[in-house]
C-alpha cells in the first residue's frame, strides 16, 4: 500500500474542500489522471494522480476539508512518484515525555488508575466555594467553574454572552438565554472557499490599513442621450487619474513601512457571485482598447461564476474597482485589501440637479467613493486623484 497526500496547492493555501471525487475505490488509474476536484480559497482545481495503479481507499467525502500533507488516496502497490507526492505535514505539537512507572501504593495513599480510586480516603467538613475565573484577557468576562461547565455542555461560546451577574459575572441564566437564542437561529455555518477568503482578507484590512474615504458625483451631462459603457469609462478615468497621481497605484509594505509606485495599472475588479466575492485582475488596462477590455470583463465574470478563474488572474492587482451601482446604492466605504492602497467604488447612475451657468439643470450623475490608505497616500493626493476621475468622466467620449 502507498498513501498519496494532498500536495501543496500554492498561494500559501493550507487546506482544500473536496468538491467531487473523479474516481472510486477499486478503479485502476493512470499517472496524471485527475483524481479529485477540490475547492480552495481561490479556485476549484483538479488534483492529478502521482502514479498508475489501483485505488484501495479514498480518504474523505464530498464537503470534507483536507489539510495539505494529509492522506488523500491509498494505492495498492508501490509508492507515489517523489515528484508529485506531497511532503507529510509537520506536527508542531511538543513531544510528550514517557509516563513514569507507577509507584507502589502505600498506606494512606490514593492511586487513581483507569478512573477507579483505591486506597485510603480522607474526609473533612470543609465547604469548598467555587472561585470566579476570567474568560480571556481581552474579553474580561468572569465565570464560575460550574457555569463554565454548563456552557461547555450546551456548546455556548462564553465570549459572546453579555453578563448579568454582579460585577460582570456570567450566570447560568445568561448561558441558558444564549443557548435558547442559538437554538432558534439554527446551527453555525462555517465559511468556506471564497467567503472564507473574503473574511480573512477583511480581517487583514482591518488590522493593517488606515482607511479614509472621499465622495463626490461625476456629472455625465456631456454623454448624451445614449449612455456609454459605464465600466469602461470608469476604467479609463482610473487610468487617467493614476497618471496624474501615481501614489494611489501602489503597494504598501506593512512590515517595512514603505511603498512601491507602479507604472502599469493592473486593475482588480470585484465580481459578485453566489459563492462570495472575487477580485479578478485585468492586466495593464491603460494599454488596452475598449474592445479588449470588454472581452476581458465578460470572460472574468463568466470564469468567476463558474469558479474557473486561473490563479494568476486572482493576484497582482494594483488598484481596485467595485462597480456596485448595478445592484443599487449611492455611496460606500469600500475596503482596501493590502498591499494595495486605494479602491474606487461607483454607485448607481441617477438623475440629479446641478448648477449650470447659475441655473438648476437636471443631469445624469455618477456617485463615486474613493477609499485610500492614509499611511501611504496624503489627503491632497487622494483629492487630486478623485478630481482627475471626475474631469475624465465629464468628457463626452
Amino acid at each position: 500500500m502507498s498513501v498519496f497526500k494532498l500536495p501543496d496547492l500554492g498561494e500559501g493555501l493550507q487546506e482544500a474542500e473536496i468538491r467531487e471525487w473523479l474516481v472510486k475505490e477499486g478503479d485502476t488509474v493512470k499517472a496524471d489522471q485527475p483524481l479529485v476536484s477540490v475547492e480552495t480559497d481561490k479556485a476549484v482545481v483538479e488534483v492529478p494522480s502521482p502514479q498508475a495503479g489501483r485505488i484501495a481507499k479514498l480518504h474523505g467525502g464530498v464537503g470534507d476539508t483536507i489539510e495539505v500533507g494529509k492522506a488523500l488516496v491509498t494505492f495498492e502497490g508501490g509508492a507515489p512518484s517523489p515528484a508529485t507526492a506531497a511532503k507529510p505535514a509537520t506536527s508542531h505539537a511538543p513531544p510528550q515525555p514517557p509516563a513514569p512507572a507507577a509507584a507502589k501504593a502505600t498506606a494512606g495513599e490514593a492511586i487513581r488508575d483507569t478512573g477507579v480510586v483505591v486506597g485510603a480516603m480522607t474526609q473533612n467538613n470543609e465547604v469548598v466555594t467555587e472561585k470566579v475565573t476570567s474568560v480571556g484577557s481581552a474579553a474580561g468576562l468572569k465565570v464560575a467553574p460550574a457555569v463554565r461547565a454548563l456552557a461547555h455542555r450546551l456548546n455556548v461560546d462564553l465570549t459572546i454572552i453579555t453578563p448579568s451577574g454582579p460585577d460582570g459575572i456570567i450566570t447560568a441564566a445568561d448561558v441558558q438565554r444564549v443557548h435558547k437564542i442559538l437554538a432558534e437561529v439554527g446551527p453555525l455555518e462555517k465559511l468556506k472557499g471564497a467567503r472564507k477568503a473574503m473574511a480573512n482578507a477583511m480581517s487583514q484590512a482591518r488590522d493593517e490599513v488606515m482607511p479614509t474615504t472621499l465622495m463626490d458625483d461625476a456629472v455625465l451631462r456631456a454623454w448624451g442621450p445614449q449612455q456609454q459603457d459605464v465600466t469602461l469609462r470608469l476604467i479609463r478615468a482610473i487610468v487617467s487619474a493614476a497618471r496624474r497621481e501615481p501614489a494611489l497605484n501602489a503597494w504598501f509594505d506593512h512590515a517595512e513601512v514603505g511603498r512601491r509606485l507602479l507604472d502599469k495599472v493592473h486593475l482588480g475588479v470585484a465580481v459578485d457571485t453566489p459563492e462570495g466575492l472575487f477580485v479578478c485582475v485585468m492586466q495593464d488596462v491603460g494599454n488596452r482598447d475598449g474592445e479588449s477590455l470588454r472581452r476581458g470583463l465578460d470572460k472574468m465574470k463568466t470564469d468567476a461564476r463558474n469558479r474557473t478563474v486561473p490563479p494568476e488572474e486572482l493576484r497582482g492587482y494594483t488598484i481596485t474597482l467595485s462597480n456596485f451601482g448595478r445592484f443599487g446604492g449611492r455611496y460606500a466605504t469600500p475596503v482596501i485589501v493590502p498591499p494595495t492602497v486605494a479602491i474606487v467604488a461607483a454607485g448607481a447612475v441617477r438623475s440629479g440637479v446641478i448648477a449650470l451657468d447659475g441655473q438648476a439643470v437636471v443631469s445624469p450623475v455618477l456617485p463615486l467613493s474613493l477609499t485610500f490608505d492614509h499611511r501611504a497616500v496624503t489627503g491632497g493626493e487622494a483629492a487630486r486623484f478623485l478630481a482627475a476621475m471626475l474631469e475624465d468622466l465629464a468628457l463626452p467620449t
